[in-house]
């Protein structure tokens, strides 16, 4: 049975997903190019991704990819202040998009209870963090590490090496004091692979929902959907949304999303299907 542990409670996924919605504090991402940066816009997004149903909200404050340097005190300031505004006003669960564990612990102090690192806990006190504060995390994989373009990504055997590098990450927050079911793992689209490599990822999504944790699927209009089918950014809602339904049916549980709304929708007619007892049969009988 395919479960996640948030804030010391069970969330049965087998025939469910959560929506993760994307509320990023910096004003260079990729996707809004820093429309909400300014606090009472950050405030009135995430409102709207509530109202639209996320189940998670997802702060961030320094982008994955390259760009202008950010401090520590400059990350902590963009973040601390916005998880502490969320977890004021809503009652959705909160994860901050950080690989750096001094972030991630005052955010956990302040209401977060999901660490989502891209960096596959590259920061020696990160796993501690975690367990010292009963949090959640996510293992991702990359080739290199965060904010360093990667030209030129090569592997030997990818499906395999991405495999064994999540599965370590997990058995090193276990070995670190984190509850087996508060792990997720993320194949990190985009992140050291070229388009070819993320897709291939993408179509093996079954192998990686084998690997014993909740996979957690971030392709929300991603660069390899763009390259694949030559879209610009605010083109790819479509494609988006079909990568949530394909990877929902092979069993990926966790998304994270531009598009809370229309997530959200893909992800409730896949549960209805997949859950017998909420259609009925003939005579209006219940399986």
């Amino acid at each position: 049975m395919a479960r996640i542990r948030l804030k010391g409670q069970g969330i049965d996924l087998t025939t469910k997903a959560l929506v993760m919605g994307v509320l990023n504090r910096t004003p260079d991402s990729f996707f809004d190019k820093g429309s909400y940066f300014s606090f009472d816009a950050f405030l009135r997004k995430a409102e709207e991704l509530v109202n639209d149903g996320a189940d998670i909200l997802d702060v961030g404050g320094v982008k994955a990819g390259p760009g202008e340097e950010v401090s520590e005190e400059e990350e902590l300031d963009r973040v601390v202040p916005a998880v502490e505004a969320l977890s004021e006003r809503f009652d959705t669960y909160i994860s901050v998009d950080t690989w750096n564990a001094n972030v991630f612990k005052e955010c956990l102090f302040v209401g977060a209870c999901i660490g989502n690192d891209i960096s596959g806990f590259s920061d020696p006190q990160y796993l501690e963090v975690a367990a010292s504060a009963d949090a959640a995390v996510v293992a991702t994989h990359i080739r290199l590490r965060p904010r360093v373009k990667d030209p030129d990504p090569r592997y030997d055997d990818l499906l395999g090496e991405v495999s064994r590098f999540l599965v370590e990450r997990a058995a090193m927050a276990v070995d670190a004091g984190v509850n087996p079911q508060s792990i997720a793992l993320d194949v990190g689209f985009d992140l050291g692979k070229t388009t070819e490599q993320s897709l291939a990822l993408f179509g093996a999504t079954e192998r990686f929902t084998a690997l014993g944790h909740p996979l957690l699927v971030s392709a929300s209009n991603k660069g390899f959907i763009g390259e694949a089918l030559d879209l610009e950014i605010a083109e790819r809602r479509e494609a988006s949304l079909s990568a949530v339904a394909l990877c929902m049916a092979q069993g990926a549980r966790i998304f994270r999303v531009h598009d809370v709304k229309g997530t959200k929708r893909v992800v409730d007619t896949i549960s209805a299907v997949m859950d017998p007892q909420s259609w009925a049969v003939e005579a209006g009988e219940k399986v």
